[in-house]
């Protein structure tokens, strides 16, 4: 998740799509999370690890 929102941010920072930029920052914040608590052993929707 969050490789897709480095990839979606810097599609949107090329091609000045704002909605690309937005869903990019977006999807960074969300896997971020994600990874944080999995890391922490924390299990999230059921799962222990994100990959």
């Amino acid at each position: 998740m969050i490789i897709l929102g480095i990839i979606l941010l810097v599609i949107g920072l090329i091609a000045d799509i704002s909605i690309l930029t937005w869903l990019g920052i977006i999807l960074l914040v969300i896997g971020a999370i994600l990874a944080i608590m999995g890391g922490m052993g924390r299990a999230v929707g059921g799962r222990r690890h994100y990959y």
